[in-house]
């Protein structure tokens, strides 16, 4: 706050009363207490308006409100070119108080309403506290790392007073779970289970928490999870099912024993919808019948899973007998299999 230089009061007596205010500064005695402390402490939040309250009696000459060394009103003279001080107009001869709006950090510190009664100099200090809700300035991108990576999320607030902070995980499958404290959040090996928001919590109790997301995402290799079977009589609809969860999402290949199936060929539709593929038999004949190969592989990996098209006399399980596997690296089909996944 600045002292305003234009003054309708004459040279002699502003440095008169510039004495004389430095005076009751120097001095600066309670009016009531004669406690030469702080007499109050007001706190307010960023934003708020602050009202400094000074009690006074019909004895009071001179009196002032001063901000450290600076003068904000002698008597009703405003001084302060800060359009949020303001005197407030309550009627009461008995108080002398201001009001300070929309409050920041620079407008904490000492107060002092300075006396003069029956030529004697007295003070009434009041320290004013500002405090800052808690505000997330600097936070972690969102990150794509491979499954077993290590990472370090970071989360970083300004506030007064300190904010703690707090990581709290939300799965894909909906899981929540809290993670742990402190502006640092490290997962070693990171698994899959591991990817989905991280949300960063700043609370200090002024007002609601400050709350930002870290999104994060796991790349790992097909993992297939479900396969299905079926028993079709010959000249019917049969349907072979594999399902496989990966990041990225997995590419879907059909093989029975070394060849490799194909949509629209030899009756033989291929859907793939997400994670899910289906290959369909429109009319189902005896040479269908046997056992394929769901392949599911993307840039981390690649894996396989065995499903049989059976008749239905065959006896087999509710999963039409599928056996997951792994190729050998040593067959036609593995290396194929292989040179298309370094491809993409």
């Amino acid at each position: 706050m600045e002292i305003c230089g234009c003054l309708t009061v004459t040279g002699k007596s502003l440095v008169v009363l510039g004495l004389q205010l430095l005076f009751l500064i120097t001095l600066g005695v309670p009016v009531r207490s004669g406690d030469s402390g702080l007499k109050d402490k007001i706190t307010v939040r960023q934003g708020d308006s602050a009202v400094l309250k000074c009690s006074v009696d019909s004895n009071v000459s001179r009196v002032a409100w001063l901000n450290r060394t600076t003068i904000l009103f002698a008597g009703r003279e405003k001084w302060s070119l800060d359009p949020r001080v303001t005197l407030m107009e309550n009627g009461a001869v008995t108080e002398y108080s201001i009001e300070i709006q929309n409050v920041d950090v620079y407008d904490e510190g000492p107060y002092v309403c300075s006396i003069i009664t029956n030529n004697k100099p007295k003070a009434t200090k009041v320290h004013l506290i500002v405090q800052v809700p808690a505000s997330i300035t600097n936070i972690s991108k969102d990150i794509t790392v491979n499954e077993g990576s290590n990472i370090n999320l970071r989360c970083f607030a300004v506030s007064r007073p300190e904010a703690s902070i707090t990581w709290r995980h939300h799965s894909p499958r909906g899981f929540h779970t809290f993670v742990t404290a402190g502006e640092h959040l490290e997962l070693a090996a990171i698994t899959k289970d591991q990817s989905g928001s991280y949300e960063c919590i700043a609370s200090n109790g002024i007002s609601a928490p400050d709350v930002r997301t870290v999104q994060v995402t796991v790349n790992y290799p097909p993992l297939i999870s479900k396969v299905r079977g079926t028993g079709t009589a010959v000249g019917h609809k049969g349907v072979l099912q594999c399902e496989a969860s990966a990041v990225p999402r997995a590419n879907f290949e059909w093989y029975k024993e070394e060849s490799r199936l194909f949509n629209g060929i030899n009756g033989i539709k291929i859907e793939n919808q997400g994670k899910q593929s289906l290959l369909i038999f429109l009319n189902v004949s005896e040479e269908d019948y046997g056992n394929y190969t769901c392949v599911a592989m993307n840039p981390m990996g690649i894996t396989n899973a065995s499903i049989i098209l059976y008749g239905p006399g065959a006896m087999h399980d509710v999963n039409g007998a599928a056996v997951l596997s792994h190729f050998s690296l040593c067959s036609l089909m593995s290396m194929t299999l292989l040179y298309r996944l370094l491809k993409f």
